[in-house]
């Protein structure tokens, strides 16, 4: 787990043993799907709706406004430090917490679709509420997900069931880390693609994906992809089983729209992330295998804001995770020579939601990476021979 000193910043001061300065702050990410169900609480206290939108605020405005205001945070952990951070459970069970909180939310919100009388106002903001912290579950899951207990792996699938999004543990895993940076991976983002063409090409292409992965795997096993150990099957199967019993328990009628449309939220908060952290970035070929370069810091988007990273589980130090998979979010590292985004994402995710001003922020990042030869990037190819165009490279 060590590394060279051209490759990270400086550590920590010498002197002295080194500790974690963010070790409380860690809570936050637990914390943040209790404080969203206690907005529901509130709510069902005062019949004041704006209590569903205050999670929304927080994510879309408070958050990005204190990246702006405290700033990035480049400091790593000292290498010596690294072999006990890992081993120490209290982040373990960090990430943990958020789980419970995660369910107690999901069933809360589903009642109050089910039994309140809602106006348009208060059913969005029960959607944004309960699919918003859908989606960052998807973050714990992506956490737990790559860790080699057993039993982290099967929570892991277990947090995606609200989401709907089980494949991503197969895809993600197998697909997504195998072709990062690459036109054939379904997750990373092309240079001159907007997030609304991104968001279906990668929501379908990420299914697909999944499925042949596991077809693939069962078949070297003697089995057909319809044979109950398809973890796609078992993942789906815990939505249908939990989708199943919040509607005999509360009914069909609101309860199966509401649980589908929050899903749809939290699934497009995940690939929001992901059209973030590798858009227009590209492995090239390697000239003797002709396969793509082993994935390097270069090829991800990073950015170590204090805020967005302490809610996320330091996800966006996303070049160390592709390095290091099974390293834990607190021994993540921050690289230099990683292409840096100007804000943490949760300002990042409003950019996108807006192409033109995220093709001006980003567009010229992208080349800037690659010396001004948009021909390096990963380009949308409907768009190819205008982005060369436009960048003096036909």
């Amino acid at each position: 787990m060590s590394s060279s000193s051209s490759n990270t910043l400086p550590t920590a001061p010498a002197g002295g043993a080194w500790r974690d300065r963010y070790r409380w702050w860690w809570l936050l990410s637990p914390a943040f799907p209790g404080l969203v169900w206690l907005n529901l609480v509130q709510y069902q206290l005062s019949g004041h709706e704006a209590w569903l939108w205050v999670s929304s605020a927080v994510m879309y405005g408070l958050i990005p406004l204190l990246d702006w205001l405290l700033g990035a945070d480049p400091r790593n952990p000292p290498d010596a430090a690294v072999p006990a951070l890992e081993q120490d459970r209290w982040y373990r069970a960090i990430v943990v917490a958020f789980v419970p909180f995660q369910f107690g939310l999901t069933l809360h919100g589903a009642w109050i679709a089910a039994t309140q009388e809602l106006s348009l106002f208060g059913w969005a903001g029960l959607i944004l509420s309960v699919g918003g912290i859908n989606g960052v579950a998807i973050n714990t899951a992506h956490e737990l997900g790559h860790k080699l207990p057993r039993w982290e792996r099967w929570l892991a699938r277990i947090t995606l069931a609200p989401v709907a999004y089980g494949h991503f543990y197969v895809e993600h895993n197998r697909g997504h880390h195998l072709r990062v940076a690459t036109p054939a991976d379904p997750a990373s983002a092309r240079l001159g693609e907007s997030f609304w063409a991104f968001l279906p090409r990668t929501m379908w292409g990420s299914l697909v994906s999944a499925w042949e992965i596991e077809r693939t795997r069962l078949a070297r096993l003697g089995l057909g992809p319809w044979h109950w150990r398809n973890e796609c099957l078992q993942a789906w199967a815990m939505t249908v089983l939990l989708y199943g019993a919040l509607c005999i328990w509360l009914g069909l009628g609101a309860t199966l729209p509401f649980l589908l449309v929050q899903a749809f939220y939290g699934a497009s908060l995940l690939e929001v992330v992901n059209y973030i952290e590798h858009y227009g970035l590209l492995r090239p070929l390697d000239a003797n295998t002709g396969r793509p370069v082993r994935c390097a810091p270069e090829h991800s988007w990073n950015s170590s804001h204090r805020v967005s990273n302490l809610f996320l589980y330091q996800l966006q130090r996303h070049s160390d995770h592709h390095a290091h998979p099974g390293r834990r979010y607190q021994a993540l590292r921050h690289f230099e020579q990683s292409p840096q985004l100007p804000s943490g994402y949760a300002a990042m995710l409003m950019l996108a939601y807006l192409p033109p001003l995220w093709f001006r922020v980003m567009d010229a990042r992208v080349l800037r990476h690659y010396g001004g030869d948009p021909r390096r990037a990963n380009l949308q190819p409907a768009k190819r021979e205008a982005l060369l165009r436009r960048w003096g490279q036909a």
